[in-house]
C-alpha cells in the first residue's frame, strides 16, 4: 500500500502485512509502530493517537 513518507513526503510503501514502511527516495526503513510514533511526533495533530497503540 502506498503511504506518505514522514521524512521526505514522497511515496513510501507499507507492506501487505502492515509490519514495515520503506521509502525508496530517502531510504527510510522502519516498522509500522515506529512509523506511527514518527508521524505523531512530527505533526501535533496526531499526538493523541499514541494512546491508541501499545508500542
Amino acid at each position: 500500500m502506498k503511504i506518505v513518507c514522514p521524512d521526505c513526503h514522497y511515496t513510501a510503501e507499507l507492506s501487505d502485512d502492515f509490519t514495515s514502511v520503506k521509502c525508496a527516495n530517502c531510504s527510510l526503513d522502519i516498522t509500522y509502530g515506529e512509523y506511527v510514533k514518527h508521524v505523531a511526533y512530527k505533526d501535533k495533530r496526531y499526538r493523541n493517537i499514541l494512546s491508541d497503540y501499545k508500542l
